[in-house]
């Protein structure tokens, strides 16, 4: 693996930006401030930020790879690779592609779910971003259970999360455009979903069970949990008394400060704080960060929304950057459990990015670095490699 000197760059330490240089060494960061006299390249950051890889904890972008309109599918290993490409270009290093496991048919199936997980496990390795699994189990989802059971006993998923969506899909059903989307995905005649959904909802009652089952086999494999969409501080509670303790996307201010007092990690998604709001009219994640509750943002259904809400916070005064940043690199790394990640540290994982950030609410990716290695390359001149050196192969966007 080659060895990089990162000079003349505004580097993110801790909590503070410091002109100073950056070195990594076999793939990890060596620390800062060294010269490095051997490195094998060298990349001048001169005028740019230096900044941890970013770290997405829920991303389903990947879906439109997959099905770019209803009924017209892609082959998976295709849509994990564009996903890939536009991921890095968007400074994600570490993604966890949040894959919905539920009752439907077609695009959220179970057949789908374990063709993703096999397509997942098989490309990896060539893959630009570390790529993991965020498994979204729809709680009705019952006959799933005892596969899920075991897909969390064999360590095949990454991070777990409960969702229930019935009450908003039973409200759909009178609404003629929602319902229209709803059918469309799964396939089924319109007549074939209501029946669908009629005998799913009839088993309510067994879901509770379900819930816990699922919870204890997550807290015995040591993976976190996400719950989805609560809307209640009750809701938030019954949830952390089986060990989830990721809100995700808290539908009001009041769930987010029950969450944020008893020290659980809160999700919002990066797109409301770029678009100023949240498309369904929920809790408007920019107010929430500025009140501290807050801790992580994902890029939910749209790869570049990390990287342009840090810079957006901070020009509309919300977080100075150095904290800005942590809601989508040190805050999700700690939150998935990642120790290695989120910080530029000397040992940490070289997960790096190099950005320009002379426009305002525009910034560029230069340069990404993923595990040590280069895997974006925007501004080729300001890289020069030793003729000692055979370079290795950089997948540039």
């Amino acid at each position: 693996m080659t060895d990089i000197l990162i000079e003349g760059g505004r580097v993110l330490l801790q909590d503070d930006l410091a002109e100073t240089s950056l070195a990594v060494v076999g793939g990890a960061i060596d620390g800062a401030g060294a010269s490095n006299g051997h490195a094998a390249m060298r990349i001048d950051a001169g005028g740019l930020l230096v900044l941890p890889g970013i770290v997405d904890l829920h991303g389903d972008a990947f879906e439109r790879q997959m099905m770019p309109r209803p009924g017209v599918d892609f082959p998976i290993d295709v849509a994990l690779a564009d996903s890939d490409r536009q991921a890095i270009a968007n400074g994600i290093t570490t993604m966890f592609h949040a894959v919905t496991w539920s009752w439907e048919p077609g695009l959220r199936s179970a057949a789908n779910a374990r063709r993703m997980l096999d397509a997942i496990d098989l490309t990896r390795p060539r893959l630009a971003v570390d790529t993991r699994i965020h498994l979204r189990h729809e709680t009705f989802n019952l006959d799933a259970v005892d596969e899920i059971a075991q897909w969390i006993g064999e360590r095949r998923v990454d991070l777990f999360a409960f969702n229930d969506h019935m009450d908003s899909t039973l409200r759909d059903l009178s609404r003629p455009h929602r319902r229209s989307r709803m059918v469309e995905r799964t396939g089924l005649s319109g007549e074939e979903f209501d029946r669908l959904v009629e005998r799913v909802a009839s088993r309510t009652a067994e879901a509770p069970a379900a819930i816990a089952r699922l919870a204890a086999c997550a807290r015995d494999a040591g993976l976190p949990m996400l719950s989805h969409d609560d809307d209640t501080p009750q809701m938030r509670q019954d949830y952390r008394a089986l060990g989830v303790r990721i809100a995700e996307f808290p539908t009001t201010e009041e769930t987010a400060r029950d969450a944020a007092a008893a020290g659980d990690f809160i999700v919002f998604g990066a797109p409301n704080v770029v678009r100023g709001g949240s498309h369904t009219g929920w809790t408007k994640a920019a107010d929430m960060i500025a009140k501290g509750l807050c801790s992580v943002l994902a890029s939910d259904y749209y790869y570049p929304a990390p990287l342009l809400a840090a810079f957006r916070l901070v020009h509309d005064g919300i977080l100075p950057l150095p904290q800005a940043w942590k809601l989508i690199s040190e805050g999700p790394a700690r939150a998935a459990g990642l120790s290695d990640r989120g910080g530029l540290g000397a040992g940490k994982r070289a997960d790096i990015l190099i950005v320009d950030d002379r426009v305002a609410l525009r910034p560029r990716l230069v340069a990404a670095i993923a595990g040590g290695r280069l895997v974006h390359i925007d501004e080729p001149e300001r890289f020069v490699m030793s003729h000692k050196v055979r370079p290795t192969a950089v997948a540039a966007a």
